[in-house]
């Protein structure tokens, strides 16, 4: 046995208890919760000058699937995409199914993924892939409602909304009138037992898959205090992006929600595509838009989506003046939306509830939304909501077709000038705005005055730093 003085015996006893120490900080370092969690509403600082873009996966590709639609990853990242956001892609309903594929927003399973689509596994490595690149993804949550042959409809009825003791489709809780959505069953939001279900849900994807959080479809059907509940409990895991689909609700924001649908900009744009709207009528839409909402608030701004593409052809219905409007949408103070196929034009409808392939073509709009999303990307003027610059109108410009503004952050400045009409317009023009730098322009001729072609535009910047 050998024998140790006892010096040596406390170096080496205060050395074993320095090296437990040690092992134990790592332990309790690798233990403790990486996250600290947020307060309610924080916006996500990536979210604060990105763009978004809309994935049907079910008509992306002829295979409609993951591994396929991995392929376009590449392109979109080129084009200038930040959020990816995934309409629904769990298990579809088959009892009262509509058409042959069905509605994505008939969910079978809330935790599980559509086996159209691929594994889990490959989702997965998709999610890891999009954030490898420094994108982000969200999901299509639909929290109102499942399909007929979901688990749920016979393990937990007492979960559904009943008449006489019948499960019921969906109301408008607005209204009580019939939504006609016939092919699913309302949830009854008053179920504690419900709720935690589906919190289980949202917290799945969030935590074993790790996705950036959720559009949340028909969120005025569902009770603010849900929301508040799903995405505090959301954010103790994750900081998490939240998006509603609603437009006339600004409780939304108070209860975690960061930005919303504007349903309304989509009704006046129309209206201007056809003549019966004009510039004064966009800017009236933005000052009540601005007094009915908090500070705080995010708008989605769109010329198309799913729905509007499905059930109205847009952008089609928009004719000559599609571009002319993207321009407004991208400019506009929120953060503006590409539905997928309007890169290549999306000139038809695309079916809801069968397979219906976009035609992808040559990408002929590419290079036209590709400088829209570097436009916003390189000018802080154009970042969303409160974290860019504030719309404001030029006086000097009384042409009530052309919509002309402002918008500048500090030292970064974005002038824009759209002539919203078929007709050939012109108006002044300062001479300090017309030696900026043209970053953008269809159909604009600068002299004494600015002249715009019809649905012409011209975007002057401050020059890149």
């Amino acid at each position: 046995m050998k024998k140790y003085c006892l010096p040596l015996l406390l170096v080496l006893l205060f050395a074993a208890c320095d090296a437990t120490t040690e092992t134990n900080q790592k332990t309790a370092a690798t233990t403790m919760k990486k996250y600290e969690p947020v307060a309610l509403g924080v916006l996500p600082d990536w979210a604060k000058n990105a763009n978004i873009y809309e994935v049907n996966l079910r008509q992306y590709t002829e295979e409609g699937n993951i591994a396929a639609f991995r392929k376009q990853l590449p392109r979109l990242k080129k084009m200038g995409v930040d959020i990816l956001w995934f309409m629904p892609i769990f298990p579809i309903g088959e009892l009262k199914r509509k058409g042959t594929l069905g509605s994505y927003y008939s969910v079978k399973d809330f935790k599980a993924l559509n086996p159209y689509h691929g594994t889990i596994e490959a989702f997965k490595s998709m999610v890891d892939e999009i954030h490898a690149m420094d994108m982000k993804i969200i999901l299509d949550l639909v929290p109102n409602h499942s399909s007929w042959d979901n688990a749920w409809i016979t393990e937990h009825p007492e979960w559904y909304t009943h008449d006489n003791d019948t499960i019921t489709h969906p109301l408008d809780p607005n209204t009580g009138s019939p939504t006609g959505w016939t092919d699913v069953a309302d949830f009854n939001y008053d179920n504690p037992e419900m709720r935690a279900a589906m919190i289980d849900a949202l917290m799945y994807w969030v935590k074993d898959i790790d996705v950036d959080g959720y559009r949340c479809d028909v969120a005025g059907f569902v009770p603010n205090d849900f929301w508040k509940q799903a995405i505090t409990a959301l954010n103790q895991e994750k900081h998490v992006f939240m998006l509603a689909e609603w437009d006339n609700e600004p409780a939304h924001f108070e209860n975690g929600f960061h930005m919303n649908y504007s349903w309304e900009f989509k009704e006046v744009i129309k209206e201007v595509a056809h003549g019966k709207q004009n510039a004064k009528d966009v800017w009236t839409f933005y000052e009540k838009q601005e007094k009915k909402f908090p500070e705080q608030a995010i708008h989605m701004y769109f010329i198309t989506n799913h729905d509007e593409n499905s059930w109205n052809n847009y952008p089609a219905v928009l004719g000559e003046a599609e571009n002319a409007l993207a321009v407004l949408a991208f400019t506009f103070d929120g953060m503006p939306l590409i539905y997928s196929g309007q890169e290549s034009g999306l000139p038809d409808t695309i079916s809801f509830f069968h397979k219906d392939l976009f035609e992808w073509g040559d990408y002929k709009n590419t290079d036209f939304y590709s400088q829209l999303l570097a436009l916003k990307h390189q000018h802080a003027a154009l970042a969303n909501g409160i974290y860019g610059g504030k719309m404001k109108s030029i006086e000097a410009v009384t042409n009530e077709h052309i919509f002309a503004f402002t918008r500048s952050k500090g030292e970064d400045q974005v002038t824009v000038f759209i002539n919203l009409s078929k007709d050939k317009q012109a108006t002044p023009i300062a001479t300090e705005i017309a030696q900026m730098e043209t970053a953008m322009e269809e159909g604009s001729k600068l002299g004494e005055t600015l002249e715009l072609a019809p649905w012409g535009y011209l975007i002057k910047t401050t020059k890149k730093k």
